[in-house]
């Protein structure tokens, strides 16, 4: 999670949010080398009382600097494709679904591929109060019932709400789905590893707002499909 003295974005744990980082980086390292060179030629354009007669009427000189930003852009256009492509991409065969239903100020989970007559297939998940708070959770944070996930293998999220606008949205994972009234929204996600997560609502609901986290612990895959049995 975030901390007051973090400068960089949280940790990446998963194939997602990992190819977002890396993104974030190669943009940057594009953008920090165009406002070099921009700032270079603008300081000796300030400092240079001789005007070069090319300068003037060079139509090739035209054509390089009109190219060459092309040519960036589509650099940066081609990765940012690929990622949405990616966040769209399910293996219906190998994955699983969950659904997140926004309540004011609460989520609704469902595993809407298991048989709802089980009796453990969906669940209200409140925040947990601070007074019933143990040692190690934390506040603002924890929530009464977490989701349980396996890790390893693909997961549709699907959002939607039961009342005004929310958003599920979990950083380290690479996840901001919007609950949008008559919509059924979806995000793909695969975890590499086992652990609890947190994220909050991230869209404006109403007065308690603050209140609405999301909790998710990733399991081994043997441990969820006994804990749906």
């Amino acid at each position: 999670m975030s901390t007051w003295s973090q400068f960089n974005l949280q940790d990446a744990f998963s194939p997602v949010i990992e190819e977002f980082i890396y993104f974030h980086d190669f943009t940057n390292i594009i953008l920090l080398f165009i406002l070099r060179f921009v700032g270079v030629i603008l300081f000796r354009i300030l400092i240079n009382k001789i005007i070069h007669k090319s300068l003037l009427e060079g139509q090739i000189l035209e054509c390089i600097w009109t190219l060459i930003p092309a040519l960036i852009l589509i650099q940066i256009a081609l990765p940012s494709l690929v990622l949405l492509y990616t966040l769209e991409e399910y293996r219906r065969d190998k994955g699983i679904s969950l659904k997140a239903t926004g309540h004011q100020w609460y989520w609704r989970y469902e595993y809407p591929e298991f048989n709802l007559d089980s009796g453990n297939t969906s669940f209200d998940s409140y925040i947990t109060p601070e007074n019933d708070l143990i040692l190690g959770e934390f506040r603002l944070l924890e929530t009464d019932n977490r989701v349980n996930l396996p890790s390893q293998i693909p997961i549709r999220i699907l959002v939607t709400r039961a009342d005004v606008l929310h958003s599920w949205a979990m950083p380290r994972l690479g996840i901001k789905v919007d609950a949008v009234p008559g919509r059924l929204n979806q995000l793909n996600v695969e975890m590499n590893t086992v652990g609890v997560f947190y994220g909050q609502c991230s869209e404006i609901c109403g007065a308690n707002h603050r209140f609405i986290p999301i909790t998710v612990q990733f399991i081994k895959i043997d441990d969820w499909v006994n804990s749906r049995l």
